[in-house]
């Protein structure tokens, strides 16, 4: 339907194109994206951003790496979310993609920069995080690289949450995450 939101940043045009408020992602286009600028917040569309521009914002604004931001409510991760425990490192994949557990923030209001203010605070070097009682903030350098945090965060707490209802999967090593981590981000694929 419409829940979460999605934005991608063009630091050299000073703004950021976000999901209009309220709006199915199947009514959505190209031109239905809504340009705000970085620097003043000032909305250049008719139509209304995203309630959580002000998140968008702040993580733009503090952290240069950051080029798009996703927000999402999907059912596992957000599961997760809902009992305040981060997903653990207990799966390759996990390592591969954050390097460790996808921490997860306690319950944050959504008024002013809080929520961008607990995101810098409680994130690790993974790309994604769970807010308590809410769901996950993904991002990454690019929106495909947003998604596929987003996507891959889903993924490993459907999986996750799976071998919980079959016992007490292992943690893996901290040392052997990183060893994971390395290689998926410094050796694999074709670079």
């Amino acid at each position: 339907m419409h829940s979460g939101n999605v934005s991608g940043y063009d630091p050299s045009s000073d703004t950021l194109y976000i999901k209009p408020s309220g709006m199915d992602y199947e009514s959505m286009t190209p031109e239905t994206m809504v340009p705000v600028r970085v620097s003043s917040g000032e909305v250049l569309s008719e139509l209304r951003p995203s309630v959580d521009l002000p998140h968008h914002l702040f993580l733009y604004r503090n952290d240069p790496a950051i080029r798009s931001v996703i927000h999402t409510h999907s059912n596992y991760a957000t599961a997760f979310a809902a009992v305040g425990r981060p997903i653990p490192l207990v799966l390759t994949a996990i390592a591969d993609e954050f390097g460790g557990e996808i921490p997860c923030a306690p319950y944050i209001d959504n008024e002013g920069d809080n929520i961008g203010q607990g995101i810098l605070k409680y994130r690790t070097q993974a790309p994604a995080i769970l807010l308590g009682n809410h769901g996950v903030f993904a991002w990454g350098k690019s929106p495909k690289d947003a998604l596929k945090a987003a996507i891959m965060v889903e993924d490993v707490a459907k999986t996750v949450h799976l071998a919980l209802q079959i016992g007490a999967p292992a943690a893996l090593d901290p040392a052997e995450a990183a060893k994971w981590w390395d290689r998926y981000h410094n050796r694999y694929g074709q670079g």
